[in-house]
């Protein structure tokens, strides 16, 4: 997801181009392909990148731990800065937030990392594979979702006696 911007940085404020991408990234140790639009505007510090961009992860569900393919969709909004003046060729000074996107020497403005840390960012806490997953059989762990279990319920001790009430009245 490199792009060439050294036109760009040339330009007057509010120049715009759009491209669109598609790159394998490795996100939790697998290659996963996102695909998108870019849209880089010209601004007084540098190039903002603001794109719409999805993928479709290999997940785990949080319930019944079957693996299942998780779709992302989401927006990345940043600024890139340069690191060497385009007119002259000198050095820039590096922002002093650690967290800023640089423009390499060469003009290259690689959104891999962007996408790769919004991506992340986007995948939900809990994955379902389903939004009515069941789970797993918390005695014998039978994936409730495939099959139903014999498994009879564990009494919560402190009710045993209104149990063996409720049982004696049948």
């Amino acid at each position: 997801m490199q792009i060439n911007v050294s036109q760009l940085l040339k330009s007057v404020i509010g120049t715009e181009r759009t491209y669109t991408v598609e790159s394998a990234l490795n996100i939790d140790n697998q290659e996963v392909t996102f695909t998108g639009n870019a849209r880089l505007v010209k601004t007084d510090r540098g190039i903002l990148v603001t794109g719409q961009f999805s993928a479709d992860i290999l997940s785990e569900c949080s319930r019944c731990l079957s693996r299942y393919l998780q779709h992302l969709d989401f927006v990345i909004e940043e600024e890139y800065v340069p690191t060497m003046d385009i007119v002259t060729g000198t050095d820039l000074p590096l922002p002093e937030d650690p967290g800023t996107f640089t423009i390499d020497n060469h003009n290259i403005l690689d959104l891999s990392e962007a996408v790769r840390q919004y991506a992340i960012l986007n995948m939900p806490l809990k994955p379902l594979c389903r939004p009515d997953c069941v789970g797993l059989c918390i005695s014998c762990g039978a994936n409730l979702n495939v099959t139903k279990c014999t498994c009879t319920a564990p009494v919560d001790p402190r009710w045993e006696k209104l149990v063996e009430i409720k049982s004696f009245d049948s």
